[in-house]
């Protein structure tokens, strides 16, 4: 009865982080949006909504610690409360990174950018949204082949991320009066590649829980 119990507080634990992770992968989206518009308000909003994301990683972290000291785990179980912690660490991070995406297009407002670039920037970033889907899917089965997936499209990532810096500091030096917009858009798609990094440290963590191995997706 009390192992059924512990095993219902750690599901529970499971699904906050979930809730979590969809309250990140929306702000994300929103943040990407107003890039593409433009839309200053909507920046705004993802500003505003990071108060949220760093309450329920509150609450986990305090639930988690509170199950680590309560029933003392070994084996599996303390690695799964261990990895929750750094889990939702990581995905506070994507969450500080789709609002630093929001101040960049809050700093570009009106600015003309250049299109081509901001799509490429937009169709990476769409890259990682689809790794987060691909993480939570990892996370709620316990999936290491999905898991070492993710480290492979991370390396893609970093290459169109290389890409776009190089298309971005070639524009500049046509487009000198440009700059502050070509910065920003530099910056975002940083920002992108170290959300993706994010993904794939959480992808890091399931493995280990799985195979209680430390592996480096990022080598």
């Amino acid at each position: 009865m009390v192992r059924e119990n512990f095993e219902d507080k750690l599901q529970v634990l499971k699904e906050q982080v979930l809730k979590m992770s969809e309250t990140v992968k929306a702000s994300l989206s929103k943040s990407l949006i107003a890039l593409e518009q433009q839309n200053v308000q909507q920046a705004q909003e993802v500003i505003n909504g990071d108060k949220e994301i760093n309450a329920i990683e509150d609450d986990i972290n305090d639930q988690a610690v509170w199950l680590i000291a309560k029933e003392q785990p070994v084996a599996k179980d303390l690695r799964r409360l261990v990895i929750t912690l750094k889990v939702t660490n990581d995905i506070e991070r994507i969450g500080d990174l789709a609002v630093n995406i929001a101040k960049s297009v809050e700093r570009i407002e009106n600015d003309q950018l250049p299109e081509e670039e901001k799509q490429q920037i937009l169709t990476n970033a769409s890259v990682v949204e689809k790794m987060i889907d691909l993480v939570e899917e990892a996370y709620i089965k316990e999936d290491v082949e999905k898991a070492f997936e993710i480290g492979r499209i991370d390396d893609q990532v970093d290459h169109q991320h290389g890409d776009s810096i190089e298309k971005l500091l070639m524009y500049m030096t046509q487009h000198p009066n440009e700059i502050t917009a070509i910065t920003q858009l530099a910056f975002i798609s940083r920002y992108l590649e170290r959300a993706a990094d994010h993904v794939t440290n959480i992808a890091e963590g399931i493995i280990y829980l799985v195979k209680g191995k430390h592996v480096d997706l990022n080598a």
